[in-house]
């Protein structure tokens, strides 16, 4: 299996990273995060200008023809720099929503304009009882004439308090829990019945509670076929995976890098910490956890393109990976770093709670063991 990467492809990670270290360094993060709105919109016309938004969109509606490697060399930049900035839930699910299951209409209406950063997507699926079975879903949807009703409740939608649209999962037929009678909704959020209480979530981002009033919704609106909606949902969310992964290997290198200068600068009993074999024993650890995750995020990359049960097993395997390695390297970082590793003015901390809020995002550790299990038989 071919690992190297295209010129324009190292273009592409060399651009970003030369953006990203000019602009946005650890006390622009802390400075964009803490302050309202939590995001800088320019920043976001930055990255559509620098043509980010659109490098993984198709040519045809205003993209750039990329596909996940491009989306996993941004999403490890990305991390390294903690950017907030609702990339992911925008371009790789929102996108990805349109690409596999939008109508001709609906790809020529959004597509170009999450390209050109007009539009910000957040997508509303998770509900107070589902833990992490998409199908468990409590919010309906009732056909009314050429319309949806939209009601129910959905918990921790990242990026909505910036968002202008929502993908919305919804109950159209069946029992709270089949697989059948899922459906996908796009949902203007300025909609009346829409309201929203917006927090910041531990590791800087901005997230929403959100409750549907009977909302009307277009039938236009329905992503995909009714009823039909949880294979499109998992290939969505199995993108997601992927470029997340990226994106925690991106943060575990910048723990690695930080933790190894470290044990060369501070001093015990007269002599750097990293003299200490012990010491060194723990950074190697943590080296072979980075290199594994950057490993299994390549193979679940270029996976996502092969039939669906190598594709949900090869993202159920990074997902574990990357959790356990998360936990694993963010740990060590900040107990090798001491009392400061628990301080806010360092980054270590920081770089662990993201790590630790991406372990859950889409399944846990233990959702994946019994999801790649349950594949494998």
């Amino acid at each position: 299996m071919d690992f190297s990467f295209s010129e324009e492809q190292t273009l592409l990670r060399n651009s970003v990273s030369q953006f990203l270290s000019r602009n946005y360094d650890f006390e622009t993060f802390k400075k964009i995060s803490r302050t309202e709105p939590g995001w800088k919109r320019e920043t976001w016309k930055q990255f559509a200008e620098l043509g980010l938004l659109a490098a993984p969109l198709p040519e045809a509606y205003g993209g750039l023809g990329g596909g996940p490697v491009e989306t996993m060399i941004i999403m490890e930049e990305f991390g390294r720099a903690l950017v907030v900035e609702p990339f992911a839930q925008t371009v790789v699910v929102g996108g990805s929503f349109l690409v596999h299951g939008g109508s001709e209409a609906q790809k020529e209406e959004w597509l170009p304009k999450i390209a050109g950063g007009e539009t910000v997507v957040a997508f509303a699926f998770a509900e107070p009882q589902g833990r992490f079975n998409y199908a468990d879903l409590t919010t309906t949807a009732k056909k009314q004439g050429s319309s949806y009703v939209l009601s129910g409740q959905k918990a921790v939608v990242i990026a909505a308090p910036w968002a202008d649209q929502l993908v919305v999962t919804a109950r159209t037929a069946g029992g709270q829990r089949d697989a059948k009678g899922v459906s996908i909704f796009l949902v203007d959020k300025k909609s009346k019945g829409v309201v929203t209480r917006d927090y910041q979530t531990v590791d800087g981002l901005r997230a929403s509670e959100i409750t549907f009033e009977n909302v009307e919704v277009p039938a236009a609106n329905l992503i995909g076929t009714v009823d039909q909606g949880l294979s499109l949902i998992e290939r969505v969310t199995d993108t997601a995976i992927a470029a997340h992964a990226a994106e925690a290997v991106g943060c575990m290198k910048v723990l690695l890098d930080a933790t190894v200068e470290y044990s060369k600068t501070r001093k015990q009993f007269g002599v750097p910490i990293g003299k200490f074999q012990v010491l060194q024993h723990r950074m190697v650890d943590m080296f072979m956890n980075y290199e594994q995750s950057a490993s299994i995020t390549y193979m679940v990359t270029l996976k996502l393109g092969e039939g669906e049960t190598e594709r949900k097993k090869a993202a159920s395997a990074a997902k574990v990976q990357i959790g356990k390695a998360g936990r694993f390297v963010g740990q060590q970082a900040v107990q090798l770093h001491g009392g400061m590793g628990m301080t806010d003015e360092l980054n270590v901390g920081h770089y662990f709670k993201r790590l630790t809020m991406l372990d859950t995002l889409y399944g846990n550790v233990d959702h994946h063991l019994k999801r790649y299990a349950a594949l494998s038989e």
